[in-house]
């Protein structure tokens, strides 16, 4: 009689390959949030003044003021894009720091630039600031060390 095995093999994603999407978004973003801010200068400028009166200013002011939104938007993804290309993709890393792929019992994390969650082919990873609570508790572990983050603990089960 043979015997069936079934192994499942967690297949690591790639620092590099999450560097270069994560990338990929921000730049995506950034021209969406330059677009946007472009957009509403131009409804700023192509306001007319009308027979209501302040209706224009009013108008004119909720262009700018969108066009203010729109500006700190791209000057923060901007400012996560240059704390992304600084991340050494290649550096392996033996204890959690920034640029450490982190894989824990229920979750992977990169901890990088605060970007929230990449689907990478078939896992799902966790792209967070060094300066997040999550990654505040893991900074300075192992692979073996456990951390607790909002009431749940979390065993590292490997660090690159």
């Amino acid at each position: 009689m043979a015997c069936t095995y079934i192994f499942a093999i967690m297949v690591e994603p790639s620092k590099i390959k999450l560097s270069e999407v994560c990338g990929a978004l921000l730049e995506e973003r950034m021209m969406a949030a330059e677009a946007a801010m472009i957009s509403a200068q131009e409804s700023a400028n192509t306001n007319e003044k009308s027979s209501m009166g302040d209706k224009y200013e009013t108008g004119r002011a909720m262009s700018l003021q969108e066009r203010d939104l729109y500006a700190k938007q791209l000057d923060a993804l901007q400012k996560e894009y240059r704390k992304l290309k600084v991340i050494d993709a290649h550096a392996v890393q033996s204890i959690i720091e920034t640029g450490a792929l982190v894989q824990t019992e229920n979750k992977w994390y990169w901890v990088a630039i605060a970007f929230g969650q990449v689907q990478l082919g078939e896992n799902r990873v966790m792209v967070v600031s060094p300066l997040s609570p999550v990654a505040q508790q893991m900074l300075g572990k192992r692979t073996g060390d456990g951390f607790e983050i909002n009431g749940k603990k979390e065993k590292i089960l490997g660090v690159n």
